[in-house]
């Protein structure tokens, strides 16, 4: 049983269970009827509500949205930050509680609990100190003592759940054997802490708004209640999400404890992001406003809706010179945290070209990452496959494929004897069925002496309209007034040889935005196209080549 209750203080992780989910663990039970009960407690907590600056107040009280709860949250980062620089030696030498304790990630290590409880009680914040704590300022001030709030407490409850508390009742100092323990916070703290401390009897909230529901989350991560971060976690996931909240939730407290919680819920965050922002052409400007941490979530996705993988490239070039005028910033943010989310191993290779002779990166870093694409690109496509499949599982996805408008395409270019190329277009099977009963999918385009073409597979009626067949069609890119004639074959791979078999020979003279092809290329309806027994179908794709020749 004693593990069982200490398991917010040892392991957070060990409650992620689907009972813990609905609050705290069964084992927890409820002991809501003992809290400020003397009947039940071995000592009196005294909560000392300290005034704050003029107008301060809990960042949800008056707060009717995520929008009011940030910005008011801003405004009082920047008076913290102009209350640190008064002169603190006008505060007590020796405090009894100060509730900022420094966070894991600022450098304080855990192999010596004793001492990191010592700094907790004794001693002052410089100046310094005070800056760089959580913004939730858990802190003591110079102000006067507004009240004294008086609660009785039980240490074994408290201890149980949060290591901030067991620490503070088992360090071996006079508050670890006194039966008075002060607090000292601010006003604006107040209705959270005392949410917090009821939580730690009863594991429930009164409070189900979502302003109200992060000031307590950002108490219980300051007294690390692992278990109540994870139900405002939950409650705050199960409200409606909107760009402002999901953002602000990308932007908590970055503590370990805060990390390991609030998980789901950052991770909900960014999975709406991605999903509002999937065709990020219809939202070019307000992507453009967005901070690094919404434009990471939305460049993870799989099924981002984009041209191509040059077009994201493009994209982030934007986005980073308009965020990070300063050169020497803009290459590290794009080095250390957006290059990741670019899959250059689909981009065509004339823009890697360009990735080398960029100046907003680092030469080092975009040789290292042109190479490794180039060297993916040679990879026989089985072997693709594989990397791609081994990639998924992790954080980085350079070898996943995502949902491109325009399909990528291999090509390979000859000068002599005469300007050819042969280009190879792989479609999923999911793909063409998709285009039933009128689409059509554009691959990327590619370049045969000097001029873009593209290739176009559609779904479309025979020449007699009697029936559905897949169509291929080979267009050029519109570009001034250029035509010539081009020699072109379309062929399949096809079973029982798997290899690539002609299905249509021709010539023709291109003029800028003109397409020539073929309807029915199987010469087949769609259904017989798509049939289980297809013979174009190998192992769910269908493999296209077209050879181009220039005719002079």
């Amino acid at each position: 049983m004693r593990n069982q209750l200490n398991s917010d203080l040892f392991d957070p992780r060990t409650e992620m269970d689907s009972d813990y989910l609905r609050g705290a663990s069964a084992s927890d039970g409820d002991f809501g009827f003992a809290f400020n009960d003397s009947n039940f407690s071995d000592r009196l907590l005294l909560i000392e509500i300290m005034g704050g600056p003029p107008g301060c107040r809990p960042d949800g009280e008056g707060c009717t949205s995520i929008a009011d709860w940030a910005r008011h949250r801003k405004r009082r980062r920047e008076d913290i930050k102009k209350e640190n620089v008064l002169d603190l030696s006008l505060c007590p030498e020796e405090q009894i509680l100060n509730g900022n304790q420094p966070d894991m990630d600022d450098g304080v290590g855990c192999e010596n609990q004793d001492e990191e409880a010592v700094a907790m009680v004794e001693e002052t914040l410089s100046g310094d100190e005070d800056a760089n704590s959580n913004d939730s300022n858990w802190s003591m001030d110079c102000s006067t003592i507004l009240r004294v709030k008086t609660l009785h407490i039980s240490s074994p409850i408290l201890a149980a759940k949060s290591p901030f508390f067991y620490k503070l009742f088992s360090n071996g100092m006079r508050e670890s054997e006194q039966r008075h323990v002060t607090l000292r916070i601010n006003a604006s703290e107040e209705a959270a802490l005392m949410e917090l401390l009821n939580f730690m009897y009863s594991n429930n909230l009164s409070v189900t708004t979502a302003p109200a529901l992060l000031d307590v989350l950002m108490a219980a991560d300051k007294f690390e209640v692992a278990s109540c971060m994870r139900y405002c976690s939950r409650l705050l996931r199960n409200l409606p999400m909107t760009p402002e909240s999901a953002l602000l939730y990308l932007d908590l407290p970055s503590s370990v404890l805060m990390a390991e919680a609030v998980q789901p819920l950052t991770d909900a965050a960014k999975q709406y992001l991605a999903a509002r922002y999937k065709d990020m052409t219809k939202f070019q400007e307000e992507v453009m406003t967005l901070p690094l941490a919404g434009i990471e979530a939305i460049l993870f996705s799989d099924d981002l809706q984009i041209a191509s993988e040059d077009a994201v490239y493009d994209f982030v070039l934007k986005w980073a010179r308009a965020h990070y005028p300063k050169l020497e910033d803009r290459r590290e943010v794009l080095g250390s945290r957006l290059a990741r989310f670019i899959r250059f191993p689909y981009m065509t290779c004339r823009k890697l070209k360009k990735v080398l002779t960029c100046n907003d990166f680092d030469h080092d870093v975009s040789s290292k990452l042109v190479l490794e694409a180039l060297f993916f690109k040679a990879e026989a496509p089985h072997r693709q496959r594989s990397l791609a499949a081994e990639e998924s599982a992790t954080l980085s996805r350079r070898f996943v494929e995502r949902a491109y408008k325009y399909r990528p395409v291999k090509v390979v270019e000859f000068e002599l004897p005469r300007q050819q190329c042969v280009v190879y277009l792989d479609l999923k099977k999911e793909e063409c069925a998709n285009l039933f009963p009128s689409g059509r999918v554009y691959s990327q385009a590619f370049h045969l002496g000097g001029q873009g073409f593209f290739l176009s597979a559609h779904c479309n009626m025979d020449q007699q309209s009697s029936f559905h067949c897949f169509g291929l069609f080979l267009g050029m890119q519109e570009k001034g007034s250029v035509s010539f004639t081009v020699d072109y074959e379309f062929a399949a791979r096809s079973k029982p040889t798997e290899e690539f078999v002609s299905k249509y020979k021709g010539n023709y003279t291109f003029t800028g935005g003109k397409a020539v092809g073929y309807r029915n290329l199987f010469a087949i309806p769609w259904t017989s196209f798509m049939a289980e027994d297809s013979l174009y179908f190998i192992n769910g794709f269908l493999h296209l080549r077209a050879e181009l020749t220039i005719r002079h």
